[in-house]
């Protein structure tokens, strides 16, 4: 190697290759940077939740939190983007020379790149509407699925929803295809328990002990804080030659509907059996 060439060499080190190694371990520390400050962010607001009196996240916590994640996910991206762009120019790549290139290359990839323009822009009317936040039990139906996925959110961008099942599953669905959202823990929830009993019991005597069993369970201090009223009997559901169905139903705190519906369960089976009532399979 002649000695110019090796001094250009030298002088492109110090000058465009020590901004491209500047740039890139600008990019990285901003990154840590912009990470460390939204876990700090979202453990905040978490830590607020738990050392308060609430029992469940506020709508405005939830939408907090998803809305720093997004935040964060698209300031990084475009520092991504612009210290890319920079890089390139260090290299000798004219920008301004691609600009052609690059219009018949989007072109080209345009239609492969649709699902992820689908998916930004679906993210972004689930963050600005508030369909749902971090925290939020969700059950969504997604296209080509015939099964609907179902969890509790624990993170989304403009890209991605993040759930994760009752059975510690990580589920992930691109926000372009999702089709329908069931929030079953915004504003309040519903517990409804379907108790099956004999054609021939004393229907009369039936919704009597589900009434004794509503009224005691609200009164009861655990169960009280999780109802916003007292359950009520809606009736008979259905009816066969055999069995009948007598529904009641408990409005709960958003995502509490589980927890009180299995405690409703296990206090009517119980009071059923003290009467000699047997619930039918």
């Amino acid at each position: 190697m002649s000695l110019a060439s090796t001094s250009e060499t030298t002088t492109w080190l110090r000058s465009n290759g020590l901004e491209i190694v500047l740039y890139i371990l600008g990019a990285v520390l901003f990154s840590r940077f912009a990470t460390f400050l939204r876990d700090r962010i979202t453990r905040k607001i978490d830590e607020g939740f738990r050392g308060g009196d609430a029992l469940v996240r506020t709508e405005a916590a939830k939408h907090r939190h998803a809305l720093a994640q997004v935040v964060t996910w698209v300031i990084l991206t475009i520092i991504y983007v612009l210290v890319g762009i920079e890089v390139l120019q260090r290299l000798g790549f004219a920008i301004t020379g691609l600009v052609a290139p690059a219009a018949v290359l989007g072109a080209a990839l345009g239609f492969g790149a649709q699902r992820i323009v689908q998916d930004i822009l679906a993210g972004f009317f689930l963050i600005t509407e508030r369909q749902y936040g971090f925290g939020d039990v969700v059950r969504i139906a997604v296209t080509g699925s015939a099964e609907m996925a179902e969890g509790t959110v624990e993170d989304v961008t403009l890209r991605i929803t993040t759930l994760r099942n009752s059975d510690g599953e990580v589920i992930i669905v691109p926000n372009g295809q999702i089709v329908k959202v069931m929030n079953l823990s915004k504003d309040w929830a519903r517990a409804a328990i379907d108790v099956p009993v004999a054609a021939t019991a004393d229907i009369t005597r039936v919704n009597e002990i589900l009434h004794e069993v509503g009224t005691k369970a609200y009164e009861d201090p655990r169960l009280k804080p999780l109802l916003l009223d007292e359950p009520s009997v809606m009736g008979v559901e259905d009816l066969t030659v055999d069995q009948m169905n007598i529904r009641m139903v408990a409005r709960t705190l958003p995502g509490k509907q589980f927890e009180v519906g299995r405690e409703l369960r296990v206090r009517v089976a119980a009071a059923l059996r003290r009467e000699g009532i047997s619930e039918t399979t």
